[in-house]
């Protein structure tokens, strides 16, 4: 189980980083992207990275 937390943990936080980086408008990947610079997407990788660390940190309090 903390295996599969931490994959999940990694992939949100990987993910949510790049959502909240195209809403920014810092990552123009790519160009035909309808996230680019819509504020409304850096919220939402915000909460996902959140929810991310929530998930890394449950792994690793499984140990």
């Amino acid at each position: 189980m903390t295996t599969i937390l931490r994959i999940i943990g990694i992939a949100a936080l990987l993910m949510g980083a790049l959502w909240t980086g195209q809403g920014l408008g810092l990552i123009m990947w790519p160009a035909s992207s309808f996230m680019l610079a819509q504020t409304q997407w850096a919220y939402i990788g915000a909460g996902l990275m959140a929810l991310g660390v929530l998930a890394l940190w449950r792994a690793n309090k499984r140990r």
